[in-house]
């Protein structure tokens, strides 16, 4: 688990209802914004053009996006929450506050797949897929592990 995840968990407490619990969590950023911020014309225009439709998608499902964000499962809610820069070594990432949530009944289904580096987490809100990028360090696998455990619980 990095320290990233364990400073989402422990900051996001106060964002929970009671007794809700958070399963997992991770820092994203939205499909595309990598390409967007590569520095050059095409890879601006391709990655802003992506992060566009992926953030008309979510809110469609009801779900807000922003710059930096971490995503946190609990037992009850899948919630987007604002966080700081993450500057690296466990520095930034601190929850700043919540953006948006939606029920854990409402999530279809959470996909992670490979992403040179890093993994592509596709969320599946009331039939609309929302794709994210998840750095190397993520905890991709336990947000999935963690949706299959809040599911079978449900």
């Amino acid at each position: 688990m990095s320290s990233y995840e364990e400073k989402i968990k422990e900051q996001a407490r106060s964002y929970l209802q009671p007794g809700e619990q958070i399963l997992a969590a991770l820092i994203a950023r939205t499909r595309g914004a990598t390409m967007a911020s590569a520095g050059n014309l095409a890879g601006n225009a391709i990655g802003g053009r992506k992060v566009a439709q992926q953030r008309r998608a979510a809110e469609g499902a009801g779900l807000k996006l922003t710059s930096p964000m971490a995503l946190a499962l609990t037992d009850q809610r899948l919630l987007v929450l604002k966080i700081s820069p993450v500057i690296g070594m466990g520095k930034g990432g601190d929850v700043k506050e919540l953006v948006s949530g939606v029920p854990v009944a409402d999530v279809d289904s959470i996909e992670i797949k490979r992403l040179l580096v890093g993994k592509v987490v596709t969320v599946t809100v009331r039939g609309t897929r929302v794709k994210l990028e998840v750095g190397a360090t993520g905890d991709a696998r336990g947000m999935a592990d963690g949706f299959a455990q809040a599911k079978s619980a449900a």
